[in-house]
């Protein structure tokens, strides 16, 4: 049996116009779907048709609970135009093309390193293509990994797993609850946390970036979240001269990331 829960026997359709069809994310079935939580498997979020709580959807639905992942309902109609036709049994769920880790292991992988942690918090980034263009960036400069929100924010995908151009494989990304807090326990271990933000107190080459540093992206078009704001030790701005007063999430971030690289680099030279 495949990922999408299908048999890799002839059938009505070839199993290779299937994989055409559906998607590579997207696991098919109550048994394909438990099977994928049972092994710890990294689900972004699974798929529910509405009123469907019979038999062994009750476990499906323990097992994420249990493993706090998002449940969405949806008409049947939903899953079948999703499924292409295949049988679905009213669930699917959509995975992550690698694991996600956990904040611990991002801390750890900078201390096995011998640096001060390297972190981007990501506030409501929900363009695949942004996101995967960050995760390129934060390998090249250096960044030890990867904060995106559970809700309201794009997870890890094939879109964004090729925009990446493999750099998915490299840094490591963890999913957190609620930013604001997350922030705070950040702060507790001694990171500056800075907010890229057009309102900014200073321009970004005129702040230190280098140390324990958390820097925060915000959402295309709306930035940052005023609570988010809140929490930021500082925010920095990126001049601009031209017409247009806003940058692309992923270059603003690339800028953030590189100046902090410089400024490192020209740190620890002296």
């Amino acid at each position: 049996m495949n990922r999408t829960g299908k048999r890799d026997n002839k059938s009505n359709r070839e199993p290779q116009e299937v994989q055409q069809e559906v998607s590579d994310e997207i696991i098919i079935g109550r048994n394909s779907v438990m099977e994928a939580l049972k092994s710890s498997h990294s689900i972004n979020k699974i798929l529910l048709a509405k009123g469907e709580r019979q038999g062994s959807i009750k476990e499906v639905i323990a097992l994420a609970k249990e493993n706090r992942i998002i449940i969405q309902e949806v008409e049947m109609k939903k899953l079948d135009e999703l499924t292409k036709g295949l049988r679905h049994q009213g669930v699917l769920a959509y995975a992550s093309p690698v694991e996600y880790v956990e904040l611990e292991d991002i801390l750890q992988k900078a201390n096995d390193l011998g640096q001060p942690p390297f972190i981007v918090l990501l506030d409501e980034l929900e363009d695949p293509h942004n996101l995967g263009a960050i995760l390129r960036s934060a390998d090249a400069a250096g960044v030890h990994g990867v904060l995106i929100p559970k809700r309201r924010s794009c997870p890890l995908s094939a879109t964004v797993a090729k925009t990446s151009a493999g750099a998915v494989e490299y840094v490591p990304v963890a999913r957190i609850g609620n930013v604001a807090q997350t922030i705070k326990e950040l702060k507790k271990m001694e990171m500056w946390v800075v907010g890229a933000d057009m309102e900014g107190d200073k321009n970004y080459y005129e702040a230190d970036l280098t140390g324990a540093l958390v820097l925060v992206i915000g959402g295309e078009g709306k930035g940052i979240g005023r609570l988010t704001k809140e929490q930021c030790d500082f925010l920095v701005q990126i001049p601009m001269c031209g017409k247009i007063n806003s940058l692309n999430a992923s270059v603003a971030g690339s800028i953030l990331m590189f100046e902090s690289l410089k400024q490192r680099a020209m740190k620890e030279n002296k």
